[in-house]
């Protein structure tokens, strides 16, 4: 089948934008197993600097996986509810509500970090845990759950479906995570994409939030860009991504499983009459 000159322009144009964004984290990545960056691959691979990183910013890989892990699991434990309780008042409640999740979103992350700590500055044992910038990455981070649920549930019709449950003598537990649950599903796996990845990256506010002993991977990262050299950011960047990599993998194939159609059972012969 003869190819339009249309589909080569537009296989052309996205392949520009895939390198256009590839090329500077490969590049970035590259640095940082090579002796000199700046001499490139001539001057030999090394892991050395991968390991000179390792060795001073283990915990940070560690903590910032912690607080992803929890920030995943609280704002799914509280954006589930949220897209339902969304769903079921007026419109017009719900949009304005919509608009208040939204409102960490829009502001600057310094603006909502400081505002934290003039609120709750004066807890030192909150103010010097990695619980602060958990609470922090929370607020930014919900209303990217709540959104795509949200959207699923209305375009499931879940209030018919919860409403036929609820006639057939199903309990609100029952009916919540056996016909709510099961139907946005979808949604909730794309809430968790965003939010995983925003909480592993997010800067601003972490930068704002922090202590010397709650330093995350951007943090560290940015701190190694300004004053060290150039292979230790780069190599920093490389064990960045060995960590996010696998958790987007992991959460992809959970989204395809979860969509694949279940295999229909054989009738047995006593069945089929």
């Amino acid at each position: 089948m003869k190819r339009r000159p249309l589909f080569w322009l537009q296989l052309g144009f996205t392949l520009f934008i895939c390198l256009f964004m590839l090329v500077p984290v490969l590049l970035s990545c590259l640095a940082g197993i090579t002796n000199n960056a700046f001499i490139g691959l001539k001057s030999g691979l090394t892991l050395r600097w991968v390991e000179q990183v390792w060795a001073m910013y283990a915990d940070t890989v560690w903590l910032s996986l912690l607080i992803a892990i929890c920030c995943l699991l609280l704002v799914t434990l509280l954006g589930v509810p949220a897209a339902w309780a969304l769903l079921k008042l007026p419109s017009r409640w719900a949009s304005r509500i919509e608009e208040c999740l939204l409102l960490p979103v829009a502001l600057p992350g310094l603006a909502t970090a400081l505002g934290m700590l003039l609120i709750y500055g004066h807890l030192h044992w909150l103010r010097g845990s990695w619980l602060f910038i958990l609470i922090g990455h929370v607020l930014f981070t919900l209303p990217f759950m709540v959104r795509p649920v949200l959207s699923v549930m209305r375009a499931s019709h879940l209030p018919q479906l919860e409403e036929a449950a609820a006639s057939l003598g199903a309990g609100f537990w029952q009916r919540f995570f056996s016909v709510i649950i099961p139907n946005c599903r979808n949604g909730i796996l794309a809430g968790a994409f965003m939010v995983l990845t925003l909480s592993m990256g997010e800067f601003n506010i972490t930068w704002m939030l922090h202590t010397p002993l709650t330093k995350t991977l951007p943090v560290g990262l940015a701190d190694s860009y300004a004053s060290m050299r150039l292979e230790i950011g780069s190599a920093y960047t490389l064990i960045f991504l060995a960590m996010i990599l696998p958790l987007l993998l992991a959460l992809s194939w959970i989204s395809r499983f979860s969509q694949r159609p279940a295999k229909a059972t054989p009738a047995t012969p006593q069945e089929s009459h």
